[in-house]
């Protein structure tokens, strides 16, 4: 069980996840550029007494996640899409993170609604001692009950202090496993939804733009031991953005010693990720801390 503190620290995060979501629904808009909205978010994580858990995700249409801007990106919001903001908080390393899908085409509000649904769902059903694999089957359950698919391998995950990954991962769809939700655990519940005739998985693009620190290992050039250890002190293991590195400063030695840091995989890239088959995706998430009888909804 979490030492009060722990717990506060995980609400107060949750609490802030929560009142970011809630605005960038109501302000985002077609046309918006997407580095604007990257930006908001995290300005306003910080404003609130947070720090940004991971860069923000602004996954449009067949972009399933992973997509935050670069540095200059010039990129804006199409007409008719459905956008995919991914939020992500941490007080003191204990992390929140929810999502949620902003529709702009009447055509996929059925889609969207039923990301909702199966989350909702999720809490309903996630306790102490349930299986993942029954976890995966209840959403699947939902979602194909309304003419839609799970993307299969995109899941929920269990969260860690300065990781956003750790431990158990909890399927959308049907599958085998003993792994049990145990108390005092922290998941973010995420289903993915996209259309029946979808191919219902993603592939990696080649475009990466959200980074981590991996490991050290002996490096032989000034400039990349420098920039792996701002890189290390200003983020830890969490995720970052390139963009984020603007108070370490740009120059060409930098650009050399980024490179450098990706090659010798002190750094992981995170490739964004696109539906197979190019179709629609939506998205609802909350983070939740099991409890003995239920989970409470951090977010």
């Amino acid at each position: 069980m979490f030492a009060e503190k722990v717990l506060e620290n995980y609400q107060r995060a949750g609490e802030i996840a929560a009142k970011i979501r809630e605005e960038m629904k109501r302000v985002t808009r077609e046309g918006m550029q997407i580095i604007e909205i990257c930006e908001k978010v995290e300005k306003m994580i910080k404003k609130m007494g947070g720090r940004p858990a991971f860069p923000c995700n602004v996954s449009v249409n067949e972009i399933a996640a992973h997509y935050t801007s670069p540095p200059s990106d010039e990129k804006k919001i199409p007409e008719d899409a459905i956008v995919k903001i991914d939020i992500g908080v941490h007080v003191d390393g204990y992390i929140a993170d929810t999502a949620t899908t902003v529709c702009f085409n009447p055509e996929y509000e059925d889609m969207v609604r039923t990301a909702e649904e199966a989350l909702e769902t999720a809490i309903k059903v996630i306790h102490p001692g349930l299986l993942t694999s029954q976890f995966g089957s209840e959403i699947q359950k939902v979602i194909e009950s309304h003419g839609f698919k799970p993307v299969s391998n995109l899941t929920g995950h269990q969260i860690g202090r300065y990781m956003i990954h750790v431990g158990k991962s909890l399927p959308n769809i049907s599958h085998s496993s003993i792994n049990k939700i145990r108390v005092g655990e922290v998941y973010a519940v995420e289903p993915f939804v996209t259309l029946k005739d979808a191919a219902g998985r993603v592939e990696n693009s080649p475009e990466t733009y959200i980074f981590r620190f991996v490991k050290h290992k002996s490096l032989k050039q000034s400039e990349t031991k420098r920039l792996l250890k701002f890189i290390e002190t200003s983020f830890k293991t969490l995720p970052f953005a390139e963009r984020w590195l603007k108070e370490y400063g740009f120059s060409q030695q930098y650009k050399y010693a980024f490179s450098g840091l990706l090659s010798s995989r002190c750094l992981m890239a995170y490739p964004v990720f696109i539906e197979a088959s190019r179709k629609y995706v939506a998205q609802a998430e909350h983070t939740v801390y099991i409890e003995k009888d239920e989970a409470i909804v951090l977010t």
